[in-house]
Order: structure tokens, then sequence, then C-alpha cells
């Protein structure tokens, strides 16, 4: 089997390298260079680094602004705010990624992701690697029949209004992924949370939170060809109801702690929560006042026998995808097990490809309406099939902690 594996850009283009012995692959996406299991960057397993948080806020001027504490902690980690924004946020030496829990900082640039900037995050890996899928240490069904992913009707608000594309920066490049707008249960009616992989915010074990995350929720939203996209059309038509940059986000610690862009580690932990702020103002409202919808979460969805269907919905950007038009799989779930001792995941057959990591996974809840049950993790590059966690009370953890961190906000 031909599994993905992801790529990253740095413009120009570089060489991949080769992973030694990887088994399964995180489905993120990257511009050009792929990642192999050693290239994730410089950051060392037991990188130290001191505490930081990040807020900030969109004043009437839609200036963004850095509050006080927050500057006091990047300067704790020897980071001044106008050199970060001025681009030292390139700087990835190992004592700059900053690895834990609580070190995420994520403060807001401006114009970074313009529609250029955002497309170039598109091109699809170089060199994917060989393998297979063995030595089933739980219960894994068979191999599900592949299922040709269907396009989005446009506009995608219309039809997916939930559904966005993530941008991030890593240590060889800009990055994309796919996310949802989902409901928080201290703002009812007024969610900032979005909904994707772990491996969309952080590299795992050998390095630590991605930067400049932001979420454009319905991009390109009229499915503009690629060709069109290249013709400068008005920002509106890429990113209509804005651009939201992650001003915290949290992901579990066993994907912290094993997770790897190739062999699967990590894979049944696989999630994060973000909470997010518009870059310009939006006239106060909140991200799912702004696109009108968001789903609920469940955290105790059923066994695979009693789901019939799910939905995965993403940007894929390899081949034969280029991540400018949003895809769905509709499939009755299996079960994948990579280790007996971490819970087994949900598997359906799709042919999306990575770019469509952190997509939500869609089925009926138990109040009989949609709820967002999994995300896209892992999947073979020859797009048969694609995995993700099944979402218990680790998942449940990420997602309150966000959700009270900004309770009282």
């Amino acid at each position: 089997m031909r599994l993905i594996r992801p790529g990253t850009t740095a413009r120009g283009g570089r060489s991949a390298r080769r992973a030694s012995s990887p088994v399964l692959v995180t489905a993120a996406f990257t511009a050009v260079l792929a990642l192999t299991a050693t290239a994730c960057g410089p950051a060392e397993d037991d990188a130290k680094s001191e505490p930081a948080s990040s807020t900030a806020g969109a004043t009437s001027d839609h200036k963004i602004t850095v509050p006080d504490d927050l500057k006091d902690r990047l300067k704790e980690h020897g980071i001044d705010i106008d050199k970060w924004k001025n681009g030292d946020w390139k700087n990835w030496d190992k004592d700059k990624w900053l690895r834990e829990a609580k070190d995420y900082i994520n403060p807001v640039i401006a114009g970074l992701w313009d529609p250029d900037r955002m497309q170039d995050a598109d091109k699809p890996p170089e060199k994917p690697v060989d393998n297979d899928i063995s030595g089933d240490e739980g219960v894994t069904d068979p191999t599900p029949v592949p299922v040709r992913a269907v396009g989005v009707r446009t506009q995608y608000h219309d039809s997916a209004p939930e559904s966005g594309k993530l941008f991030f920066d890593g240590p060889e490049g800009s990055m994309v992924c796919s996310a949802t707008v989902v409901k928080d249960p201290a703002h009812p009616g007024k969610s900032n949370m979005v909904w994707t992989a772990g491996h969309c915010v952080h590299a795992g074990k050998k390095g630590g939170w991605y930067r400049n995350i932001a979420f454009v929720p319905s991009y390109n939203n009229g499915g503009l060809s690629t060709a069109e996209l290249r013709s400068n059309p008005p920002k509106e038509k890429v990113a209509p109801y804005g651009i939201w940059w992650g001003t915290w986000a949290q992901t579990s610690q066993q994907w912290i702690d094993q997770g790897a862009s190739v062999g699967g580690l990590g894979a049944p932990y696989d999630f994060a929560v973000l909470h997010v702020t518009p870059e310009e103002s939006a006239g106060g409202k909140s991200l799912e006042e702004t696109v009108g919808s968001a789903l609920p979460v469940e955290f105790n969805a059923p066994a695979v026998p009693e789901i019939t269907a799910m939905t995965a919905t993403g940007f894929p950007a390899a081949a034969p995808y280029d991540g400018q038009k949003m895809f769905q799989c509709e499939d009755k779930p299996g079960r994948l097990s990579l280790a007996q001792d971490d819970p087994t995941m949900y598997r359906i057959g799709c042919s999306m490809t990575g770019g469509s990591s952190g997509g939500g996974w869609v089925a009926t809840g138990q109040d009989g309406k949609p709820a967002l049950v999994s995300n896209t993790s892992i999947g073979p590059v020859t797009a048969g099939w694609l995995a993700g966690p099944r979402l218990g009370k680790e998942a449940k953890g990420v997602y309150d902690s966000v959700s009270d961190k900004y309770a009282d906000k």
C-alpha cells in the first residue's frame, strides 16, 4: 500500500527526504517538501520552555491588539512581538519552537494569509512512501471498499457552512488542513471554537506548536478553479467570512508525547480544538454567528455496528485534487486498531488525499440531528480509505478545557 505523507514548502522547492520505516501517515498536507519521521523540525523530544498563553482582540478600527500579559510572556521566551510579526516567527531553533501544552503562542499577523499565500500552500508532496498496514494488535475490520469523494455543491456555505480550511506554518513552509466550527457550551449560539486534527496544530513528539494558525470558513465559497483563483479574485471570494486566527489551541497530551508524521503513532488521539478571533472586526459577531452554524460534538458515539453512515468533509490537496475545492465521502464505518492498548479508530472508504486532515466526520447524533463524531487523521496515498479517532474522555477533556478557558470572555 502506498501511504500519504505530508509535504511542506520553502518557496522555490526542495528535495524530499525519505523516512526509514513508516507505517501510517497523518493526512495533513503542505505545499512542496515532504516531511518524514525525522524531518518534523529541529526541536528535540526533551525540549524545555517556559509557560506562555495567547489572546488577542480586534479594536473598533480593525487593528489587532496584543494584551500586555501576552507581550510579557513572549518576552519570557525571548520573543519580541514586533520582530515576531516582521518575520522572526520563521526562526525554528529548538529554543524558539515551543512545545508544551501551555506554550501555545499565535499573535495575529494581519495580512499574512493573503489569497496568493493561501494558494501557495496547496502544492502536492513530492515523493509518497510505499508500505502497508499490518500486524493488527486489536480489532480491525476488512479494508473498506474505496469511496469516490463527491464535490460539495456551491455555494459551500449553503451546503456545509461549518466547514473550512486551516492554514499554518511549519519549519519547511506553509501547510494546510481542514476544520469545522463546533458549538461552545459556555457560549450557546456564539461559539468561537473550531475542531481539527492534533497534527494540524502540533508536530508531535519531535516538534512543537505550528505558527500563524488561521481558519477560513467556506474557503473558495463559489468553487472557483485554480486558474480563476490565480487571476486575482477579490478576497471576498476566497475568504467570504473572513480569516479567523487561533488565539488558543489544545490537543491531547498523547499526541504531544507520541505523535509522528509517519507511523500512526498517536493517531487514536489525533484531535485538537482552537479558539479563534477574526483578523478584521466581525462587528462583534462570533464565528458561529458569522457563518450561521456550528456542530455539536458527541463523545459517546455508538459503536461501529450501530452507525449506518459517516460523512467526512475536507479540502484534499494531493493529486488528483488541488486543495481549492471542498469534497465529501459518505460510508458506513469499520474499525481500525493500531495498538491493543489504544482506542480503536473509525475507518471509511474515501478517495480524499492530504489536506483533508482535520476535516469533521459527521453522523446522526443521539438527538437525531447531525453531530461531529471524529476527524480525518490518517490514510493511504492511493486514497482508498481514511481513519479518524473515536472521541472519548480525552477528547472531551480538550474540548471542555478550551470552552472553560474563555467562559468568562
